[in-house]
């Protein structure tokens, strides 16, 4: 599986990204952070690309295609 299609369940998120479970799931609701991704039944994970875009600029961090200057 290339890194691009890579995805990472919560223990690998938890430790790139040093945030608790809930403060992800908050930023998530808040459109902060990349939500989770369904890959079977009880599982989820996230995106590495996303995770990775996040760790590079928490701050600026926005769903791919959305702006953030209200366009």
């Amino acid at each position: 599986m290339p890194a691009s299609d890579r995805i990472v369940r919560l223990n690998t998120r938890r430790s790139r990204t040093s945030l608790s479970r809930s403060t992800i799931y908050r930023k998530i609701a808040e459109g902060t952070f990349s939500a989770q991704v369904r890959i079977f039944v009880n599982g989820a994970g996230w995106r590495a690309p996303e995770i990775n875009r996040w760790i590079a600029n928490p701050v600026a961090w926005r769903p791919e295609g959305e702006r953030g200057d209200g366009r």
